[in-house]
């Protein structure tokens, strides 16, 4: 069946609401109506924080001591500790209030996006902010974000699966002058249905597959169709990922250890001495000593501050879990046009007179002489092939290219009438315009598209076709991008099925040039020295991908072997496919539909695959990929809506800068996890080990609870703002299938631990005999926070020692530390403090002598970096 023409809606009501709504009368709509969204979604309050948080194992365990200290008559020992409740509550309400703002943030820039007309001017605006009376230009791959009656429609087609279930797109038309002027029913669509055909009206949430259309908006948020029936769409996955699911599995290990190990210490302690409230704080203490309540904080606080970081870097994240995989990446597939090239086309060489071609220019030999008159058919016919107002960027260089040369000339025709489309699909990548004279007469017909396919229109012999390819082999050697025309007559209104049924003549070529971004040449070569392998997959002919591909830097030499094209990959099986993917650097005259079996393809040979697009037929490809990255300026929302990237401005070098984000994000939490489990050994065992051997106790639950004022913001803020180490981008991609936080990296973490225990319990077996007990718990407790510290420093780096990274700036971490050492210092020297925490002041030398070891219970972590150094220098 031919496509729908377009219907145009009463002239009077479209003239009247051509200019859109004002300004002043949107937002007064706004006000009244409110934003355009479903109930769900919604940020949490502060209060819910803090209701979650209250029910945290950590807290429980500090109100619980707090509580014992009251009950046994330690007034001062309680409320201290019912001042760390509020300060853990403080920090803990900063960090998640950070975290959801930044989600809102990230929620609000991924919501989906309208095309309105305002005050005459058409301007992209959240979906949120569409009010009752907006006028809509809808075009296929577009999301609706309001319910609307069709004021035009061209061929338009909506998918209204979403509320009716049914899969089969449905046909719409523009509006009757009686149901324009109708009143809006309860729903706004003037009684209407979801999923009927021949309906006027589009719904909130459905999906245009085809065709363009105006529309007015008639019922917003919940007032919509979608609104009524109670359905809500989510824009952030909530899908735990594997390392989340891995970090729960190691906390809940943690905890159930902790348990026993507490109630064990308890009933010991208890029965040896006696002493049940003793016993029951030295369990509280080993408990929170062991559990790792800091994992969730960074697994919630990293990649939603990463996710911010990413949007400033122009790549918006859609869901957060993608971040993990970023760093993994083994293969970058990207489109070409407007990612590795800047999408801005111009003409530069014609080639016309018919399948012989006779007539030949380049554009630049002109200069300011006019177009000769041998070319201007083949310009006025590329125009009528076109649509009236044109988006894309081809169309665009072609409307320049007539207003240029042929504004004084007859074959620009203002006063034609468009009465037939056909749309370029998978089988016949050519589109057809029909035109109607203002005189009336038989119609024009123009059809422009691949060289191959405009040349199947015209019924060339072989002869002629071998001519035309050389002159595209040609042109498409300089790197342009070359569509062919055509032109024919037809008489009546009895459209044929489909393009081959007109008599079409062949008119000529256009060479059309896009140039690579200045950018993407650097950002191939560090993709190549991080080990990512780059495939270009574009629409275009080889000849032209490869010269494109070379300039691009693709790869250090680029054959016609190196190219697969969609013909040839239609012969291939799956396997063969796969051995073939293994070298291929460049896929030319790829479908969209074809993206699907390249991105299987290497999935099934084990790569980590991050794929771009931006049509509806990309949407399969995005969601198959690992990483699916969507383009922001022309994708779909289709596409947007698969993918779990966008590309603000679709920037090739914006993926690799997430690729290096990602990678540093990753880096960064494997640093904070690694700290995090080595400074909880030190501080178990302190908690655990002097009760055992019969020593004083040396940490109750107000010590611990002071550790943690530093050892939360280490985790969740310094390691954070950590900077990339400079050999980020130099080194392979990690094992996908590896666990963050397993094997060698787990040992090392365990054993650094073991490190700064060892420190502390030599400094309190030596102070212990020596100095009063007091004393001796200070010095061990000095010697405790310093090597926290240094846990913190020696971790910054996996291969660099600490002392050098002192010069890495991160202002976060130095507040840290500059706290860290203020609270140290206050506890040891302010006589409040000194009184509740059971120490004595320390003199200056037992002070420096304790920042001594705790400095040195790491330092011969430095001998295993410079191990690593070396072996990586190998590399």
């Amino acid at each position: 069946m031919p496509s729908p023409t377009t219907h145009p809606a009463d002239p009077d009501n479209l003239a009247g609401a051509s200019q859109g709504l004002s300004s002043a009368t949107a937002a007064q709509r706004l006000a009244e109506d409110g934003p355009n969204a479903l109930p769900g979604g919604q940020r949490r309050s502060l209060l819910s924080i803090a209701r979650d948080t209250a029910k945290e194992p950590m807290f429980l365990l500090l109100l619980a001591a707090g509580t014992l200290y009251l009950v046994f008559g330690d007034l001062q020992e309680g409320l201290t500790l019912f001042g760390f409740v509020l300060v853990t509550l403080g920090l803990t309400l900063y960090q998640e209030g950070k975290t959801e703002r930044a989600i809102e943030a990230l929620r609000d820039l991924t919501s989906p996006r309208a095309l309105v007309v305002r005050d005459g001017v058409t301007q992209r605006i959240a979906g949120s902010e569409v009010v009752r009376g907006d006028l809509l230009q809808l075009s296929e791959g577009d999301r609706v974000p309001a319910d609307a009656l069709l004021l035009s429609a061209d061929g338009l087609q909506a998918d209204e699966s979403l509320l009716t279930g049914e899969p089969v797109p449905v046909a719409k038309r523009a509006a009757l002058p009686h149901e324009s002027a109708a009143p809006a029913g309860d729903g706004g669509t003037q009684g209407h249905r979801p999923g009927g055909d021949d309906l006027p009206t589009v719904y909130a949430g459905t999906l245009i597959v085809r065709g363009q259309a105006l529309a007015q908006v008639t019922a917003t948020g919940a007032r919509s169709e979608i609104g009524r029936i109670g359905l809500a769409l989510g824009t952030l996955d909530n899908e735990r990922s594997p390392l989340q699911r891995q970090t729960t599995a190691l906390v809940r290990k943690l905890a159930l250890l902790a348990l026993l190990l507490s109630l064990t210490l308890v009933l010991v302690h208890g029965m040896l001495r006696g002493d049940w409230l003793q016993a029951a704080l030295a369990g509280i203490a080993l408990a929170m000593a062991m559990l790792p309540e800091e994992y969730p904080v960074v697994m919630t606080v990293f990649p939603a501050l990463g996710a911010r970081r990413l949007s400033r870097e122009g790549v918006l994240t859609r869901r957060i879990n993608a971040i993990e995989t970023l760093g993994a990446t083994t293969v970058l597939c990207s489109d070409k046009t407007g990612t590795l090239t800047a999408n801005r086309m111009t003409v530069t060489h014609l080639a016309a007179g018919g399948a012989a071609l006779p007539d030949r220019l380049a554009l630049d030999t002109l200069g300011s002489a006019p177009l000769p008159e041998a070319f201007h058919t083949l310009v006025e016919y590329s125009i009528l092939a076109s649509v009236v107002e044109p988006f894309d960027p081809m169309e665009k260089a072609f409307h320049q290219l007539g207003a240029r040369f042929l504004a004084d000339t007859e074959h620009l025709h203002h006063d034609w009438r468009l009465v037939q489309t056909y749309a370029l699909s998978p089988a016949l990548r050519a589109m057809s315009h029909v035109w109607m004279a203002s005189d009336g007469g038989a119609q024009t017909v123009a059809a422009k598209g691949a060289p191959e396919a405009v040349m199947d229109l015209c019924h060339l012999d072989a002869a002629k076709r071998a001519h035309i390819a050389a002159v595209v082999d040609g042109l498409a050697a300089q790197g342009l991008r070359v569509l062919a025309v055509a032109s024919g007559r037809f008489e009546g209104e009895d459209w044929p099925a489909n393009e081959h049924d007109f008599d079409f003549t062949f008119v000529g070529l256009l060479g059309l040039a896009d140039p690579v971004r200045p950018q993407v040449p650097a950002a191939i070569a560090e993709c190549r020295a991080a080990g990512i392998r780059v495939v270009m997959i574009t629409g275009d002919y080889p000849a032209t991908a490869l010269t494109i591909a070379q300039q691009a830097g693709l790869a250090a030499s680029l054959t016609a072997a190196d190219v697969l094209s969609g013909d040839e990959m239609a012969t291939l099986g799956d396997e063969a496919l796969r051995e073939r993917m293994a070298h291929v650097s460049v896929c030319a005259r790829i479908a969209p539909e074809q993206k699907l079996r390249i991105v299987q393809a290497l999935k099934a040979r084990g790569d980590i695959v991050a794929m771009t697009g931006d049509g509806v037929n990309d949407a399969p490809a995005l969601r198959a990929a690992h990483v699916g990255v969507a383009m922001g300026l022309r994708g779909t929302d289709v596409a947007r809506e698969a993918a779990s990237l966008v590309l603000v401005d679709d920037d090739f070098a914006a993926i690799v800068r997430a690729v290096r984000l990602g990678r540093r994000i990753f880096d960064n939490l494997r640093k904070a996890m690694s700290y995090i489990l080595a400074v909880h050994v030190p501080i178990a065992g302190m908690a655990l080990l002097p009760v055992l051997l019969g020593w004083p106790a040396l940490l109750f639950p107000m010590h611990i609870a002071l550790l943690e004022l530093i050892i939360d913001p280490a985790c969740s803020v310094a390691f954070e703002n950590e900077p990339a180490e400079s050999d980020l981008m130099q080194r392979p991609p990690r094992d996908a299938s590896a666990p963050l936080f397993g094997g060698v990296t787990l040992w090392l973490a365990l054993l650094q631990g073991m490190g700064v225990l060892a420190a502390v319990l030599g400094a309190f077996a030596w102070a212990a005999p020596r100095l009063p007990e007091e004393e001796a718990r200070a010095f061990a407790f000095a010697t405790l926070v310093i090597g926290n510290l240094a846990l913190i420093l020696s971790n910054r780096s996996a291969t660099e020692p600490f002392w050098i990274t002192l010069r890495t700036p991160n202002r976060s971490l130095w507040v840290v530390v500059g706290l860290a050492l203020a609270l140290l210092l206050a506890a040891l020297y302010v006589p409040w403090a000194v009184a509740v925490l059971r120490f004595a002041p320390l003199p200056w030398h037992e002070l420096a002598a304790a920042g001594g070891l705790g400095l040195l219970s790491v330092f011969w972590f430095e001998a295993i970096k410079r191990v690593r150094r070396g072996r990586r220098a190998q590399r």
